[in-house]
């Protein structure tokens, strides 16, 4: 007997563009974030996950028509649920009782529908139980965002996941908080007074005795950090001291410079420095920097008579090497590049000005004769950092650490995401330096010995004297004490990605920048050494405040909500399950490589919580579900892989899904592959689609969610920002076949309409291909196949080369609505760019457009001179334009001005100008689209980059263009704005 389902609300609608601000917001909130926690690569929004999960499960009111049997009705209900969603993913309603318990009473309505639908199923007592919700289960739960909204939306949540790491982490989420919810902290200095809610005694125990670890490893290794005295000879050098002198600050940080010895043979014995930049502060009025001063022999020294003076120079500077000061005021443009003279490992010798090749740097790497030299000093001054120049003493105290252990683990050699191997880096232990390996050893040794002392102090509080630990469901003091030890063992792991010699100094921000700012372990040239002791955000202080403010605000309930290790491909027996899931994208991310930078430090520290799940060396790798040719012996090994691992995952997962609910999976790969014959589809898209269709699954919804952060690494990039959220139903079994004229047919019809709805909802341009996927394949999927002409089944990638074509087809067909000065552009555009093009040329394509070159030049578009015609780029256009009083007015001058103004001017500068265009400003931004997709398919990554930056600021702009006054803000309605 079928299951009787209703539509779900995913599948028919979503507030998109309110879900989509809440995510783009949330990526900038810190403090109390569950992210903060611990660092994990590719998170999803808080906001993303709560509203994907609720729609997943609530009942579009076209599905009910027993209560809204009117369009007009149904209408009404799913704009009140819009209203609660707009309120569910705000960041504020987080720990809103009052908001979740509403979204969790619509989730029970709809289940209690489905239960009263099916209570003449065979397997009714079974799979609908209207006093019991179906578990969540993600089987890529990663950092646990997705299981964590499961449990605040009211579900046992479950999550699982082949990697140790992500495991522990989604723990420390879901599993251990509503273990010990409500429960008054133990440690002495408790407040007997207050009422604890949820995790927050739990989170004072983390902090009470991450503090107690801290001071402790300040007795037993404060010697290392020592603080600066401000001596009078600093003052002489330095005035701006003066107010320091005698005083003795805490030192925040130490800046280095890796050395090789210099490749020219007068200065083969001085070890150089390869320092990608002497800034130290960036901050307007506060500029500090790095100067490398040559330190000549007097010449009675060198026993040397005053004749050759360039001889005796090189001499004198061969004699006595050279040594770092640090100035303050604006510092000199060469400051800025260091001795770094080109992208990558090139840099020149600061003695003699000798290039120093990227072989050569690796070949003293590899020789085991890179070094290390003290560039610079950061203190905590009273107003702000105080930087000083280096001092022998303090080079002599990270000198004599000597570490009882380091890790052995080797970095994997993939030139893909690890590029510090080459340089002679080759295990987990080289990538900190002596004293930094001595602190966290330090720090892991004492989350044992916190540990006991936890156990006694709960034991003191009368928490029951139960043996039983942690991972097997205890409760009593040895359990709670491993629970506390789980999150203090985590502060660990997170001091490592802020005390490695990965980590760098961010002149502007003036602070410690993390290992992982990219998801990779790049080489970092000239890297800082945080000071753990110091109490700045970079210091084990740090560490516990951040996972300490994310602990207090976990939901802490659902006490049956779990997480283990386990392959996707395994069966995982939760019983029928809602499922929603984000699986690897393909190669994007070797999560395996990377996290074992913090596995080392976890293993050394919770080993004896959870033996098994840390019992391994290293995380598992071989059974990993990313396409890593280094590790399975090429590309198409790679994919081979991947496919079949996906399609068993997703098999898995269509098994385990309970049938009156859709599945939904988050997916982000650009597309970027283009063949003559087979046009645009990217192996990761066509390699999972392929996966997710052998597993049965018709895709009945899609959704471009706003999921990835542009940071400033990626600013020079088009990187993707959101992911496709995939909605799947398993396909009919009676679904028909079609040819692939039917389905070509179908895309034409549906496709236009799809894409409308996309470019309303603010895509970006750099998403646009990807999200156009979705549309395309629920039509695809729709038929048990698609033929072709010789009777043949089409391919995956046949059919999202056919997507993507009929993607380009009504892009261009959009054209049409724009004016003929525009169309011309456009096509001169993807011909020449902003480069010349023949006058003749240019005059005969005018004439196929119905315009004429001296109409172009007279609307401003292009210069005309000299048997030369050139679009003029944004950056010439005249800032005084006006559109009110531009007799010829075009949307390609719209939409060049618009970008002048957001590159000039800011998101306010650009509001302004679309305030005077009024409706005329959706066409522009409408225009940004196809001019996007034309400058990446060209390869001018600058171009494209502007386009997309004027769409992904849209929703701003139009903020602050609605704003600017009543007048404004009537036409921009009237577009539709």
């Amino acid at each position: 007997m079928t299951v009787k389902t209703r539509k779900k609300l995913i599948e028919v609608a979503l507030p998109l563009e309110a879900i989509n601000a809440a995510s783009a917001r949330e990526k900038s909130i810190r403090h109390g974030h569950p992210s903060t926690l611990h660092l994990w690569w590719a998170r999803r929004p808080l906001a993303a996950a709560r509203a994907v999960i609720f729609a997943q499960m609530v009942d579009d009111p076209s599905s009910v028509p027993e209560l809204f049997p009117t369009e007009a009705e149904q209408e009404r209900e799913r704009q009140r649920l819009f209203r609660l969603i707009e309120q569910l993913v705000q960041w504020e309603n987080t720990t809103n009782e009052d908001v979740l318990q509403r979204a969790r009473d619509e989730i029970w309505a709809s289940w209690r529908r489905a239960c009263a639908d099916n209570a003449g199923h065979p397997r009714a007592a079974e799979l609908f139980d209207p006093d019991r919700l179906p578990a969540f289960h993600d089987p890529f739960c990663g950092g646990g965002t997705l299981p964590l909204e499961a449990q605040r939306l009211g579900l046992e949540a479950h999550g699982s996941d082949l990697n140790p790491v992500a495991v522990l982490i989604t723990k420390a989420m879901i599993e251990i908080p509503p273990r010990f919810a409500g429960q008054p902290p133990v440690n002495p200095k408790r407040d007997l007074h207050r009422h604890w809610k949820g995790a927050q005694g739990l989170a004072e125990d983390v902090r009470h005795y991450g503090q107690w670890m801290r001071d402790e490893a300040e007795k037993r290794i404060g010697h290392l950090y020592p603080k600066v005295e401000i001596t009078p000879a600093m003052v002489a050098e330095r005035p701006d001291l003066k107010p320091y002198l005698g005083r003795r600050l805490t030192v925040i940080a130490w800046l280095w410079a890796r050395t090789v010895r210099s490749p020219n043979p007068a200065f083969a014995e001085v070890e150089v420095p390869l320092a990608s930049s002497f800034l130290l502060s960036s901050k307007a009025g506060k500029e500090a920097w790095v100067e490398p001063v040559i330190e000549a022999a007097p010449v009675q020294d060198l026993g040397m008579g005053g004749g050759d003076l360039v001889g005796l120079a090189e001499r004198a500077a061969r004699a006595k090497g050279y040594r770092f000061v640090v100035r303050v005021g604006k510092p000199p443009p060469e400051a800025k590049a260091g001795t770094k003279l080109a992208r990558g490992a090139n840099f020149r010798c600061v003695m003699s000005g000798t290039p120093i090749a990227g072989d050569h740097i690796k070949a003293e790497g590899q020789a085991g004769r890179m070094g290390a030299r003290l560039m610079a000093i950061v203190a905590e001054g009273e107003r702000g950092r105080v930087y000083l120049s280096p001092t022998p003493e303090h080079e002599a105290a990270a000198r004599q650490a000597r570490p009882a252990w380091k890790p052995e683990t080797s970095l994997p050699d993939d030139p893909r995401a690890i590029w510090c191997v080459a340089y002679g880096l080759t295990t987990f232990g080289d990538l900190f330096t002596d004293r930094q390996l001595v602190a966290l050893t330090t720090f892991s040794d004492l989350v044992g010995e916190a540990m006991a002392r936890i156990r006694a102090d709960a034991l003191a509080a009368g928490l029951p004297d139960d043996p039983t630990p942690l991972r097997d469901g205890g409760t009593g003091a040895t359990a709670y004490a491993e629970a506390v030890g789980v999150y203090l063992g985590l502060s660990v792991s997170r001091q490592a990605n802020r005390l490695s010699t990965l980590t760098f100094w961010d002149a502007g921000g003036q602070n410690v920048q993390q290992v992982f700012a990219r998801q990779a372990l790049p080489m970092v040239w000239d890297f800082v050494e945080a000071n753990p002791l110091s109490g700045s955000s970079g210091s084990f202080d740090g560490q516990v405040g951040y996972l300490t403010n994310a602990a207090a605000t976990l939901p802490a309930q659902g006490t049956g909500s779990s997480a283990r290790q386990a392959d996707a491909r395994a069966i995982i027996s939760n019983g029928l399950c809602i499922i929603s899931t984000d699986p690897p994208y393909f190669d994007n991310i070797g999560y395996a490589d990377l996290s074992d930078f913090f596995y080392v430090w976890v293993r050394r520290s919770l080993r004896g919580v959870f033996p098994e799940l840390l019992g391994t060396m290293a995380v598992p790798k071989a059974e990993e579900l990313v396409a890593s040719p280094y590790r399975h012996g090429g590309k198409k090994e790679a994919e081979t892989l991947f496919l079949a691992g996906m399609s068993r995952a997703m098999q898995r997962s269509a098994a385990q899904s309970h049938p009156a609910f859709p599945v939904s999976i988050y997916y982000a790969f650009k597309q970027a592959e283009t063949g003559a014959v087979e046009g645009t589809a990217s192996t990761g898209w066509e390699t999972f689609l392929d996966a997710v269709i052998r597993a049965g699954f018709g895709i009945s919804g899609t959704w471009p969610v706003r999921t990835e952060l542009v940071g400033n690494l990626k600013k020079t990039v088009a990187a993707l920002a959101s992911s496709i959220v995939l909605v799947c139903r398993p396909r009919p079994a009676d679904a028909p076949s079609a040819t692939r004229r039917e389905f070509l047919s179908q895309l034409k019809a549906e496709l236009p309409t799809a894409l409308r709805h996309l470019q309303h909802g603010n895509i970006a341009p750099v998403d646009l291909a990807q999200a156009a996927i979705g549309p395309g394949m629920a039509v695809f999927t729709r038929y048990a196949r698609v033929l072709d002409a010789e009777g043949k089944p089409l391919s995956v990638r046949e059919a999202l080369a056919l997507i993507n074509a009929t993607l380009d087809e009504v892009l261009a067909e959009q054209e049409g609505d724009v004016d003929a000065d525009s169309r011309w552009a456009l096509a001169w555009f993807d011909q020449y760019g902003f480069a010349d093009g023949e006058f003749g040329v240019a005059e005969t394509l005018s004439k196929a457009k119905n315009t004429s070159v001296a109409g172009l030049a007279e609307a401003g578009i292009l210069d005309s001179r000299r048997g030369k015609v050139r679009l003029k780029p944004p950056a010439e256009l005249p800032p005084e334009w006006d559109p009110a009083t531009d007799p010829r007015l075009t949307a390609w001058e719209s939409v060049h001005h618009l970008i002048r103004a957001l590159e000039t001017g800011g998101e306010a500068a650009a509001a302004a100008l679309v305030a005077k265009l009024g409706a005329k400003a959706e066409v522009a931004r409408d225009l940004a689209y196809r001019l996007y997709v034309i400058a990446e398919r060209k390869k001018r990554a600058a171009d494209a980059l502007s386009y997309n930056a004027l769409v992904q600021s849209w929703p701003e702009i139009a903020r602050l263009a609605r704003e600017s006054g009543p007048a404004a803000r009537d036409l921009f309605e009237a577009a539709g704005g």
